[in-house]
């Protein structure tokens, strides 16, 4: 499997999807999960699966001894596996910036020279897929897609790939024909698509021209909470409710409807505050709009969360909203509805397709949303409702159904391809 970022160090929701699709497949039986990553951090959870970090695969020769290898790799990735994947430098990269051991340096991010690092990632790829002995080649979106046709072309198996969203979705159909480019490439590459959600499995056969009968829908899930979560104590203020907006603040997750229908409720009650929980390009734009609107003393922005902090600002909500133009899935509404929060989603998002125990309104209609909200923090009944009926929903989305769903993938394409 070759995927951009794991938790605990995530940017966004793939790298919470990688680990739920890991976890949910490693508890299918005989399955053996190699997991490769730009830069691990060393504090991945490899009980389930390995993790090879890509800044630790050697592209040139380098002569070093054990003990120097064992200081530079640290915990992740075992000298014994180092020496292992240098056997199958397999061309003269010295033109190319590595370290003293060889090796391409990653960011672990999404940095500046996004597309340098993704092709030093595909090289790195062809390295690994010489070493490792697998059936099958899993690529989780648009930025390892490269790395999985590489991978292809070295060992002959087939490749499958996960599309998590399209340009489509990021751009509001603005499209980088460079990444549609490598998207295209991508898909036309695989011997199968998985798709996170109907929605993005059209956008893959009319935008992407491919053949339906190579496209699934595979829905995500929710990953089961930890004592440590499940014990966090809500902060909630007397005779006051809380309405949380939580992801990148960018045109994709539609920040200004939510503005727009924040100020709605306050003219009809003043007893709201709102939290727009996140970082992007668009903050400072929503500030200023906050402002505007004369909403400033009642809106909040935290800033990026992550891990706890994000269970620690929905469990003092008592409403969480997503109002994306184009959600490819979603999965902050499940983890909303998992700490017994009422949710309010845009019907143009992928988990509408699931979720039934939640409020859907049109991202665009913000007399909805505000109507939606007003009516939770008003009407205890509903609130009670949505509370406990969406608990008992999202319940039953695993990760381990999920997995099941994969792995029958597997089966097809692998006794396809021979």
């Amino acid at each position: 499997m070759f995927g951009w970022e794991f938790p605990p160090h995530i940017l966004g929701g793939l790298g919470t999807a990688s680990y739920g699709i890991t976890k949910g497949l490693a508890q299918q039986g005989d399955i053996d999960i190699t997991f490769c990553i730009p830069k691990p951090w060393g504090d991945e959870d490899q009980s389930f699966m390995k993790i090879i970090g890509m800044n630790s695969v050697p592209i040139v020769w380098r002569d070093v001894n054990y003990d120097y290898v064992n200081g530079r790799i640290g915990s992740y990735m075992s000298p014994q596996l180092y020496y292992d994947l240098r056997d199958h430098i397999y061309a003269d990269f010295n033109y190319m910036h590595t370290n003293d051991l060889g090796c391409i340096e990653f960011s672990g991010r999404y940095p500046d020279n996004l597309q340098e690092e993704i092709n030093n990632y595909s090289i790195v790829a062809g390295v690994v897929a010489r070493q490792q002995k697998f059936d099958i080649i899993h690529s989780h979106d648009w930025l390892t897609y490269p790395a999985g046709i590489h991978a292809k072309q070295v060992s002959g198996r087939p490749l499958v790939i996960h599309v998590h969203a399209t340009d489509f979705d990021r751009s509001r159909g603005n499209v980088n024909p460079t990444v549609y480019a490598i998207e295209k490439n991508g898909m036309d590459h695989a011997d199968h698509i998985m798709c996170v959600s109907e929605l993005t499995r059209q956008t893959v056969i009319n935008k992407y021209h491919q053949d339906p009968a190579k496209v699934s829908t595979v829905h995500n899930a929710a990953t089961p909470l930890s004592q440590e979560i499940m014990d966090i104590v809500p902060r909630r203020r007397e005779h006051e409710k809380t309405v949380t907006f939580l992801g990148r603040i960018t045109m994709q997750k539609g920040p200004e409807y939510f503005v727009e229908a924040a100020a709605m409720v306050l003219s009809r009650a003043r007893h709201v505050r709102f939290v727009m929980a996140g970082n992007g390009d668009m903050m400072e734009k929503m500030i200023k709009l906050a402002a505007e609107r004369d909403i400033a003393d009642k809106f909040h922005f935290p800033g990026f969360m992550r891990g706890k902090q994000v269970y620690e600002v929905l469990k003092s909500s008592d409403v969480y909203v997503m109002p994306s133009v184009s959600e490819p899935f979603g999965i902050s509404p499940l983890e909303a509805m998992q700490v017994s929060v009422p949710t309010i989603i845009s019907k143009q998002s992928g988990c509408a397709e699931i979720l039934t125990k939640c409020i859907k309104v049109d991202y665009w209609d913000i007399h909805a949303m505000a109507d939606a909200i007003h009516s939770i923090c008003t009407n205890d009944s509903l609130y009670q409702y949505l509370k406990e009926e969406g608990k008992k929903e999202v319940d039953t989305i695993t990760w381990d159904k999920v997995g099941e769903k994969v792995r029958r993938i597997y089966d097809r394409v692998i006794s396809n391809y021979r």
